[in-house]
């Protein structure tokens, strides 16, 4: 039996929330039983929950919530950037599943290298990475995670919403968005990606009209 592993996120450009990255785990030849799964942009939201459902409560999976402030951070430092930040959350993933097969959606413009860096943080050196652009829309398996993780991101932002009030989708050309940011950018400090260049604009501009009203 080969287990096959499939890895995809979701919320990579938000200003606003988590990225989330999730796993679905199946047997070779068994994609079928998987559903009518292909890239989650695609499927309608109520149908994308019921295949939410049947995935959580049928196959081996895991979700990894990534916050802002670890986002940030990141790209802050000399060793990161979002590429190698996904690669380390792909690899959690994949260490805690041990599949024989690994399937990623790349980010990276770089497929080779980003696969080099990525089997470096495996425990299990031997596990097999295919390692492409729009893997979601190719390998069932890994619609299956993009769906985990489509769904997990959008709970997150309706708690956000439920929390703080309309932040939109907490992508940056959501006006909802803009607006939230332009109102609150000095509060919630937990739920912005600072190093976004919408945040940093919005953020200045607001700081330079409190200057002049001084």
């Amino acid at each position: 039996m080969t287990k096959v592993l499939g890895i995809d996120e979701a919320g990579r450009g938000p200003v606003i929330g988590p990225l989330v990255m999730a796993g679905v785990m199946i047997e070779e030849g068994k994609e079928e039983m998987l559903g009518e799964v292909k890239d989650s942009k695609l499927i309608p939201h109520p149908k994308r929950l019921k295949l939410d459902q049947h995935l959580r409560e049928n196959f081996e999976h895991k979700v990894i919530i990534t916050s802002p402030q670890e986002i940030d951070s990141a790209l802050n430092s000399t060793d990161l950037n979002l590429n190698w930040l996904e690669a380390h959350k792909q690899a959690e993933i994949i260490n805690a599943l041990n599949p024989d097969v690994a399937i990623i959606d790349c980010p990276s413009t770089n497929p080779p290298k980003f696969e080099e860096y990525l089997r470096n943080l495996l425990n299990n050196k031997e596990i097999k990475l295919i390692v492409e652009h729009k893997a979601d829309a190719i390998y069932p398996v890994c619609s299956a995670a993009s769906i985990l993780a489509k769904v997990e991101r959008e709970n997150q932002v309706d708690k956000l919403k439920e929390k703080y009030g309309n932040t939109g989708s907490g992508y940056p050309a959501d006006p909802n968005t803009k607006a939230f940011i332009k109102d609150n950018w000095n509060k919630h400090p937990e739920i912005f990606r600072k190093t976004w260049a919408t945040y940093k604009k919005i953020a200045e501009q607001e700081k330079a009209n409190q200057q002049t009203l001084l």
